[in-house]
């Protein structure tokens, strides 16, 4: 079967796109954060200079691996649910879902490793200006030289191989296991999540107001959170969409095919739940932290001052990895529906109401991710500010929440759009007979 897996991905490369441009990305930042810890570990760095290092690569290293399994997992589901056919071809043939799953994963594992092997040179690049923007700050001194050794290579390489195997073994199972079993396993994985960041984010007041690692428990818990939610998404989306008051031909018809195809929009509701959890109260949080240090007039420390940078280091990380999820996800979703479109105008739907269709839909799809995204981040907020500040919610104003959700809106509207105005422009009859 790994034979099979090798032939598969050089026959079929452009599949494998978007798994790559995943692995690329996800080795790339473990490797630029790892390198810290290869640059804190040489001879003569002081105490202070590797502490600052170290946490950095630490705390971002973990949300790196995270989200490059996520990355992985949304593009490989949609891959391995495009090619049910093909695997039910194999079955019949006589292969064992053993022989099916070590070839899925065999695929992922060696694009995975090119993704790697192609992510060394950026990664060495990006490490080097990261301690840059650390000597610039003061956190570092500027005779530190940059190094990018043992650390940093196998982190990255073995945090993605690791991601991509486990991601497509997830995959294969979810594609072949019965859908109550897969459902039972769901809620199970959302209940721990839910009750993880319940109990993370209530730890919070048990924090001295001026400890410099209290945003650290209400961002954790804010994403265990959103996890949980994301778990439960599609069984939410379905409840939501029984009280929409959507009139007309495609308002009737997405509110149909979402609630058809709520479970394989799953990765769509966790991209986007996830990027707005994460980026509200990533940001909320240091607006808190920066106006309460301004009020008392104190200096900020080097461990103030790196937690700074790992909080925007974490939001960037998130706002590349969810944008390349949705975009993933979307594309792949919607051009795989080049025969539904193609149905809904041969029964005499026109291409702008095919678009209207796919438009609604990701309204649809979007307000619930923003929704459970919120109420997961103010579920982190509130705690920090209330220990933090002294008061419920931050001075900052909804500026920064309604530029996340611009930014969540644009991502999912934009690409289903563009993608679904993409596959329309081919003839229906066409459209049917090659699908």
């Amino acid at each position: 079967m790994l034979t099979l897996a090798v032939k598969s991905v050089r026959h079929r490369p452009g599949r494998f796109l978007a798994t790559l441009l995943a692995a690329f990305l996800g080795a790339a930042v473990v490797m630029v954060f790892a390198s810290l810890h290869d640059t804190a570990a040489q001879p003569g760095i002081d105490r202070v200079s590797a502490d600052s290092l170290g946490t950095a690569s630490s705390v971002v290293g973990g949300y790196g691996a995270l989200l490059v399994f996520f990355a992985i997992a949304s593009t490989l589901t949609v891959n391995v649910r495009q090619r049910s056919a093909e695997l039910m071809l194999l079955r019949c043939s006589g292969a064992t879902p053993g022989q099916m799953t070590g070839m899925v994963v065999g695929e992922a594992v060696a694009v995975a490793l090119a993704g790697s092997l192609l992510a060394i040179g950026p990664a060495m690049a990006g490490g080097r200006a990261l301690l840059g923007v650390f000597q610039d700050n003061g956190q570092v001194p500027h005779d530190v030289a940059y190094r990018f050794g043992p650390i940093a290579l196998l982190s990255g390489t073995g945090v993605t191989l690791l991601a991509a195997a486990g991601a497509a073994f997830l995959a294969v199972r979810r594609a072949t296991r019965p859908g109550a079993e897969h459902r039972r396993a769901r809620a199970l994985l959302a209940c721990a999540a839910l009750a993880g960041g319940a109990g993370s984010v209530l730890s919070t007041y048990t924090f001295p107001a001026t400890d410099e690692w209290l945003m650290a428990t209400p961002a954790y818990g804010a994403i265990l959170l959103s996890v949980g939610c994301a778990l439960l998404a599609p069984l939410l989306l379905r409840g939501l969409l029984k009280r929409l008051p959507l009139d007309g031909a495609s308002g009737w018809l997405a509110v149909r095919t979402v609630r058809r195809r709520a479970d394989h929009l799953a990765g769509i509701l966790t991209s986007v739940v996830l990027f707005t959890a994460v980026a509200t109260v990533t940001l909320y949080a240091q607006t808190v932290e920066t106006d309460a240090l301004t009020a008392s007039g104190t200096v900020r420390s080097i461990d103030a001052k790196t937690l700074q940078s790992v909080n925007l280091a974490v939001v960037g990380i998130v706002v590349v990895f969810v944008c390349v999820m949705l975009v993933n996800s979307i594309y792949a979703a919607t051009s795989y529906r080049g025969r539904e479109f193609g149905q809904q105008r041969l029964a005499g739907g026109t291409p702008g109401q095919v678009l209207a269709t796919v438009a609604a839909e990701g309204v649809m799809v979007t307000a619930t991710g923003v929704l459970l995204g919120t109420l997961t981040a103010l579920a982190g907020i509130i705690p920090f500010t209330m220990v933090r500040a002294g008061h419920v919610l931050p001075h900052a104003g909804p500026g920064i929440w309604l530029a996340v959700v611009a930014v969540a809106t644009a991502a999912t509207l934009g690409t289903s759009l563009l993608t679904a105005r993409r596959v329309v422009r081919k003839p229906a009859v066409q459209a049917v007979a090659a699908a």
